[in-house]
């Protein structure tokens, strides 16, 4: 069975928890993604800031993206796949927390980020089933 790395997207650009909304909504846009990792100065992944965090964390609220870091509006609760787990580990992840994106680490170093559309391309009908039973049903 595909494992994580398997599945992945590698090379995944981050942000710096200390950088303003306006750097990572750029590049969200620049890398055509909806999510980056959130990391420390050492490199070590601390949160995910997606398109949606910034709009109801920051705009609806009125606050500045100049002066507002990327730290302070990403999500809190983080979830986390290690490299070498396996698919079912993955989608069943996915589907507890209904997260559409999973940061991929291999110890505690970011290695890749696994989204829909990485499922798509590298699942099985049946799981794919799974994890959109898990993440989009009431």
């Amino acid at each position: 069975m595909a494992t994580a790395r398997d599945i992945m997207t590698s090379g995944v650009e981050g942000v710096g928890a200390d950088d303003p909304l306006s750097a990572a909504a750029r590049k969200m846009r620049d890398l055509d993604v909806g999510a980056l990792p959130v990391l420390d100065a050492d490199g070590r992944l601390r949160g995910v800031v997606t398109d949606r965090d910034i709009v109801l964390r920051a705009v609806a609220e009125g606050r500045d993206a100049e002066r507002t870091t990327a730290g302070e509006v990403a999500g809190s609760d983080l979830h986390t796949v290690a490299a070498g787990d396996d698919a079912e580990t993955v989608v069943r992840t996915m589907g507890e927390h209904q997260v559409r994106r999973v940061p991929v680490l291999d110890g505690d170093r970011l290695v890749g980020m696994i989204s829909e559309a990485d499922l798509a391309r590298h699942l099985p009908d049946e799981l794919i089933a799974r994890f959109v039973e898990r993440v989009y049903a009431p």
